[in-house]
């Protein structure tokens, strides 16, 4: 028994091989119906469809992006106010020391600097990038993942894997090509 443990402990998932976007779509709403939870799909370009069908959450990098434009607008007026009014105040020509439309085109310029330095830094951090090294990466094929095939990944740690179960599942699917991935 500790021997089948030991061996389900070194397992990452079963990973099945597709020629075609339309089949690891298809096998991925199969697998989401049998119950499977902790999957990932691989294609070389967007599938139409798939993130649903995996089931994955809503994207907050819209979020982040506009969480970082307000910062960035607040920051250039409240910079601008900080100098132009308090700091050193001179006044010109009888204006206002706090002349908002002269400080637009700053705070403008750095609310798109805050939300595309924020937008870029929220998806390096909610994609886990950099990533060096994942199990998949040693599978054999698995770089045909950019090219022009399609990859199913069942991790292990899914409540209701078993990988005679598993196994049994993919091939049915209609996968080409099925491999355990080790840790």
């Amino acid at each position: 028994m500790s021997g089948c443990m030991e061996e389900n402990d070194r397992i990452f998932g079963l990973l099945a091989e597709f020629e075609d976007h339309e089949e690891l779509l298809e096998a991925v709403r199969q697998a989401r119906a049998e119950g499977y939870r902790r999957m990932d799909a691989y294609s070389p370009f967007p599938v139409d469809g798939l993130a649903e069908a995996l089931g994955l959450r809503t994207n907050s990098v819209p979020f982040w992006c506009l969480v970082g434009g307000i910062g960035g607008g607040l920051t250039g007026y409240g910079m601008q106010l900080y100098a132009m009014a308090i700091d050193y105040p001179l006044n010109v020509g009888g204006r206002p020391l706090n002349s908002w439309p002269m400080f637009i085109p700053i705070t403008f310029e750095l609310t798109i600097l805050g939300a595309a330095l924020s937008a870029v830094f929220a998806m390096f951090v909610l994609n886990r990038l950099p990533e060096p090294y994942h199990p998949v990466f040693g599978a054999a094929g698995f770089d045909r993942a950019s090219v022009d095939r399609f990859f199913l990944l069942i991790q292990a740690d899914d409540p209701i894997f078993e990988i005679e179960r598993a196994l049994r599942f993919l091939w049915a699917t209609g996968a080409a090509h099925v491999e355990e991935v080790l840790k």
